[in-house]
Parts: C-alpha cells; structure tokens; sequence
C-alpha cells in the first residue's frame, strides 16, 4: 500500500471520528433543549396567567368592575388557550363559570361572594396543577440531562482513547523511516558509505531504501577508486606551489601552516619539514617577519626585506579560502554554505618595479628642476620684450608675446607641480606645522586669485566666524591646496557669477570650502578626480592642467591627518572641501 493511500485512511478515520462525537453532542444538546423548551412554554404561561387573574380579583371590590372584568376575561381566554395538564381544563371551566356568575347583575351581594371564593379555589387548583408539573417536567429533565451527559462523556472518552492512540503510533509510521534516513544521511556525511537500510513492503519507503543503497554503494566504488587520484594531484600541485617564484604561506582553519614553498622558506629562515602543522602562534614568538606577515594580513604598502643580498620590496597578498559546507537545518534537509578552510599568503617580490618606479621619480624630479631654470629666463626675456623702452611692438607680436606668457606660466606650473609629486612619492616632503587662523589661510589664498576673480568679475565670498580655533598644519602647502581649489573654481565659473568660501567648524576638525555655481561635475568621474593625471573631459572652452594639482592636494591635506572630498551635480556646481584637525 502507498503512502499516500495510508495518509488519506488515517485522515479519514480521524474525520469520521470527529463527525461522529459531533453528532452525539448535537443529538444530547438538542435533548437538554427540548426539556428545556417544555417547562418554560407549557406550564410559565399558566402560572402568570392565573397570577394576573387573581391580582385583578385582589384588587378591585365587588361586584367588579366592567374594566377589571374585561382585563379578567382577557386573561381567561389566554388560560383557555394553553390548558395542557390533566384536570386544568375542568378548573378553568369551573373558574369560567364562577366568574360569569359573579358578574351577572341579577345576582345578589351574598352570591358573588361564594362565586368568589369558588374562582380562588380554581385558581390555586390550576396553580397546583402547573406547579406540580414544572416539578415532574424538571425532574424529567434532569434525567435527560444526566443521560445526554453520560453519553456525551462515553463519546468524548472513545474518541480520546481512539484519537490518542492514533496520535502515538500513527507519526511512527512517517517519523521512523524518516528517522533512520537522517542517520543514514549523516553518516553518508561521514564518507561512513558501506551503510544500508533495509525496508519490508512497497510502499514509497522502501523504493527509496533501494535507491540509497545503491547510491552508497556507488559512492564506496567512488572513494575507493579516487584515493589514489587524489594523492596524485596532492602531489602535483604541491609541486607547482614548490616551483613558483613567489613567497606562498598556506595556513589550515586553525592557524596551522598546510604548506610553505622554498622562496617563503628561505625569506623567512624556516625548514619545510619542521614547520608543517605547527600553529603560527607559536612560530611567531620566534620570528619577526612572520609576525609582521600575519599581523599586516594584505594591504596596498610594499614590505622592505632584505633578500638576495640587498634590500628588496615585497607586495603581500592574503587570501581567504572558502569551500562549500552542506549542513543540516531544521527548516530544511540540506543547506549548501561557504565555509573557510584557512588562508593562504602570497609574497610577491616587486624590487624590479620598485625600482623602475623610483628611477621614473628621479627623472621626473630632475627633468622639472632643470626646466624652471630655462622657463624663467623665458620670462624674465618676456617681460624684457613687453617693456617699451626695449621697443615697440605691433598688436601681432603682443598677443603672441601674451600667448607665450601664459604657456610658460602654464609649464611652470606643471613643473612646481611635478617637484612636489616627486616629494611626495620619494617620501621627502617636508611639513611645517605651525598653529594657524582658517580665516588667515582662507584670506590669503583669496588675495592670491583675486586679479584672476577681477577679469571675469566673479566675485570671491568669505563665510566664516572670526573666533574659529586654530590648526596645526603647514600654512604654505595648506594655502596652496586652497588656491588650487579656487583657480579651478574661477576657471570653470561664467563671468560676473560667484564663488563662495566657507569655513566651519566640525567636531574636532575645521572644514574649508570652495563653491561654484558652474556646470557641474558627472557623477562618473568624481570618484577618479583626486587620481594622478586624471582630467575631467571638457568642451575645449576651458584649458585643462596636468591633473596633478587635486593629488597633490589629496596628500598635502591626508600628510596633515586631514580629509579631502568633493560635491557637486550637473548643472548646480561643484563644492571641493577638505577637513583639518583642531589644533590641542
């Protein structure tokens, strides 16, 4: 028999079950509701009727009234019309009569009064008659009630005994198999594949059964016959690792060296064989560049070590190994996750760019500090030409005498420019740090650019509060950084517009910046302004620098342990700002 057909019985007794136990406490409310219905209908009625007649008897005097006589025959007739016990009839017939006598008006004083007493007598016989019947009726009642309780209860503990032990042992059926499939499971988990399961019958269990065992049968074959091609690749790729020209350190979950090819060996000073599987916490009490190795872990700074007879750069790499792990979950059979199986650690020996890198630096350095020499002079002639008593010159020759003066201008610039680049990547700038205003700095820089503010008539405004805390920076390199920021700003801003400086301050640090109200910044290229020899592409209306002056600004500001940044949106401007500790 199948699953499915197993559940769909089991389900289906329970269901008649539940129909049958609601069907007997229908049938048992339904009894308690009748007995119920009865009392209150058939005999409450009477009592308040022949209550109401013999209020209307007590309160009027004889002979009675025409209004209480016809408020008394009203409820005479009620009383007739729900006569329902042996001997109620004949009362309420006497009653019926006694009171027509009484109301007669040829009857005299002495005979209403004996009708009179005749009407109480039938009133308390119909009274008697009524309550003697709630009496047998509740009676009766209450042994329906106690019936219907005594099946009712019969029912409910059948159904308990049956339900509960469907509850006990039905589950097994599903939970058992399923049970032994879980254990089965793990150990599979376990490479344990020699494990079977054996189910009788043929239901969906025991085809599944069949299947696992031949699934792990399959699997032991696999093992069996993979071993020997597992430590075949062990092998080999133990052998590359051995032959690369890079430092490799491979370490387990646990902090444990897996591997160490010859280059890591002899840079690091250890035998192969004498540090496999031990913890590198231990290792590192006793070895310096391993402990700078593993307490640096990866990072864009080359490392300074002595190799091959002379001091060598290495790049360090580290690498995070992950594999899948497949563990079970309560919601779900089997979960696929990335577990780490360790680390691996990668020296790559850069000496060789290194030092193409440096002698590029030198050459750059040289090459400027030679050519501020030449452009000066180039100048100084310039100026020579301009002045009239060397000679007049035709409006020709002085827009080309001014075109001269602007590139020379342009390439002293690039090559203050280059020195400072070369300071910096040699590690030789030098840093004044004094304690200085904001508002001087900013003041300053100003002063610098106003002639060029003037000929576009752009005007310069300076926020600022005048009691700002100073800051310990190098006022020369910090003023530089704020007119390169305002030579671009004036540079990219229309005519007769504005640029606004601001300082502020927040926190523990004072924030400087420069807007412009020109066309603004794509978003694309914000992230890449602060890079070396990036310029942002333009129009042609506006003559692009060297793309050194924000990089330079960039490690002027982050040497003074500051921040640099930029805001801006197409079509409302640009804001460069940068951030300087206050001074203690």
């Amino acid at each position: 028999m199948k699953i499915k057909t197993k559940l769909r019985l089991g389900f289906g007794f329970l269901f008649v079950v539940v129909i049958f136990f609601g069907a007997i406490s229908l049938y048992c409310m339904n009894e308690i509701s009748v007995s119920s219905k009865v009392i209150l209908k058939d005999n409450y009625e009477s009592l308040k009727f022949a209550r109401s007649m013999r209020a209307i008897l007590d309160d009027n005097k004889l002979p009675l009234s025409k209004t209480a006589a016809t408020k008394f025959f009203a409820q005479l007739r009620l009383e007739e019309s729900n006569v329902t016990e042996k001997g109620e009839g004949q009362a309420v017939k006497a009653l019926a009569d006694a009171i027509r006598l009484m109301t007669s008006p040829s009857v005299d004083l002495t005979m209403q009064q004996q009708a009179l007493k005749k009407a109480q007598l039938q009133l308390r016989m119909i009274d008697e008659l009524n309550m003697n019947a709630i009496v047998r009726k509740n009676d009766q009642a209450q042994k329906g009630v106690e019936k219907a309780a005594t099946y009712l209860i019969t029912a409910a503990s059948l159904c308990f005994i049956i339900l509960f032990s469907f509850s006990v042992n039905f589950p097994g059926f599903v939970a058992n198999p399923l049970r032994e499939f879980s254990e089965a499971i793990k150990g599979v988990s376990r490479k344990n594949y020699k494990q079977h399961l054996h189910f009788d019958g043929t239901d969906e269990f025991s085809e599944l059964a069949r299947e696992f065992n031949a699934m792990t049968s399959q699997l032991n074959q696999w093992e069996n016959s993979n071993i020997a091609k597992l430590q075949s690749e062990k092998l080999r790729i133990e052998a590359i690792i051995g032959q690369m020209q890079d430092a490799i350190i491979g370490l387990n979950e646990k902090k444990e060296i897996l591997f160490l090819n010859q280059v890591a060996g002899q840079l690091l000073n250890m035998n192969e064989k004498d540090v496999i599987g031990a913890n590198t916490q231990e290792l590192i009490r006793k070895n310096d560049l391993l402990h700078q190795i593993m307490q640096i872990g990866g990072n864009d700074k080359p490392m300074k070590i002595y190799a091959d007879g002379k001091e060598s750069y290495f790049q360090l790499e580290r690498r995070e190994i992950l594999v899948p792990s497949y563990e079970d979950q309560q919601d779900q059979l089997l979960t696929k996750a990335m577990k780490t199986a360790g680390e691996v650690y990668i020296l790559k020996n850069i000496t060789q760019y290194k030092e193409l890198d440096e002698a590029k630096t030198n050459f750059i350095a040289t090459v400027s500090h030679e050519l501020k020499t030449p452009i000066s002079s180039i100048k100084m002639s310039l100026k020579l030409l301009d002045d009239d008593r060397v000679g007049d010159m035709n409006i020709e020759q002085k827009e080309l005498v001014q075109h001269i003066k602007e590139d020379c201008g342009r390439l002293l610039k690039i090559t203050s420019e280059l020195l400072d680049l070369s300071q910096v990547e040699t590690g030789n700038l030098q840093l004044n740090f004094v304690k200085s205003d904001p508002r001087k700095i900013a003041i300053y820089a100003m002063d610098t650019v106003r002639f060029q503010a003037e000929q576009k008539s752009i005007e310069l405004e300076l926020i600022s509060r005048n009691d700002l805390p100073k800051v310990n920076v190098d006022t020369e390199k910090t003023a530089w950084v704020m007119v390169n920021f305002l030579s671009n700003a004036l540079r990219y801003s229309a005519a007769k517009s504005q640029v606004i400086i601001q300082i502020i301050e927040s926190g523990r640090n004072i924030e400087f910046s420069v807007r412009d109200f020109g066309k603004g910044i794509d978003e694309q290229y914000q992230k890449r302004l602060f890079d070396r020899y990036f310029q942002v592409p333009t129009d042609g209306n506006n003559k692009s620098g060297s793309g050194l002056g924000l990089a330079i600004s960039k490690d002027f500001i982050t040497a003074e342990g500051g921040k640099i940044w930029v805001e801006s949106a197409i079509g409302e401007g640009s804001r460069f700002c940068f951030l300087l500790p206050i001074a203690d």
